[in-house]
């Protein structure tokens, strides 16, 4: 039973749902059944084992660069609010 993502195109909400069969679909926000199914994104672990060390590597460096850009901009931001 595949998850999937949708958006409605009466009123542009976007939601998961999981599909069994050939069940219609409805718009949890406004009840159409005019909705389109969107691509999904995969999910991806580094705890896969089906990756090289090395990649496993990569991919954590990755990560924790992400990380710390993401609190470094959360620091900005709280500096420049203390400021004004």
């Amino acid at each position: 039973m595949p998850l999937y993502d949708f958006k409605c195109r009466g009123c542009g909400h976007t939601f998961e749902r999981l599909v069994r069969g050939g069940n219609a679909v409805e718009c949890p926000s406004c009840m159409s059944i005019d909705v389109e199914r969107l691509m999904s994104s995969f999910a991806f672990s580094v705890r896969s084992d089906g990756l090289s060390s090395a990649a496993r590597r990569s991919v954590e460096k990755q990560q924790q660069q992400q990380h710390r850009d993401q609190m470094e901009y959360q620091k900005e931001i709280e500096r420049k609010h203390l400021d004004d």
